[in-house]
């Protein structure tokens, strides 16, 4: 089975330059956890909600907020990004995204075309449904 079979397309993505409160509104108005990081639509790197809260302050929405608080949603996204991502292209196989998923500490694998430009992404949930889909569990069920 193809990357291109079980991807999220279009891919979300911002800019290095975009302020941390368009993550945030992204991240609240999409199911997802992931965003893309472009540079002139090139891929450049990822960022998780998890990043996103690490970086801003934790009283920003609360009634104890202050200036200094909501200053933390205008920093940018090239201060906080994970740079050079780990990648696949749309014809690698899910194998391929497995041993990647393995290999490294990484929530989420953008899928690129031949220049690094963004076509997709593809998670571990997206694995497992396309495997629960295709029947491989029920085959896994009656191994065990």
């Amino acid at each position: 089975m193809k990357i291109s079979q079980i991807m999220k397309s279009p891919a979300v993505s911002v800019e290095l330059d975009d302020p941390l409160k368009l993550v945030e509104e992204i991240f609240e108005g999409a199911g997802f956890r992931h965003l893309l990081v472009c540079d002139s639509e090139i891929l450049v790197g990822v960022i998780s909600e998890r990043d996103l809260l690490r970086a801003i302050s934790p009283y920003v929405h609360t009634h104890v907020y202050t200036t200094r608080d909501l200053a933390t949603l205008n920093q940018r996204v090239h201060q906080i990004v994970k740079r050079q991502p780990h990648h696949l292209s749309a014809d690698a196989s899910v194998g391929d995204a497995v041993r990647l998923f393995n290999a490294n500490r990484i929530g989420c694998i953008p899928v690129v075309d031949e220049s690094r430009k963004p076509v997709g992404i593809v998670t571990r949930s997206d694995i497992l449904r396309a495997l629960d889909t295709q029947g491989i569990t029920a085959a896994l069920d009656k191994v065990s």
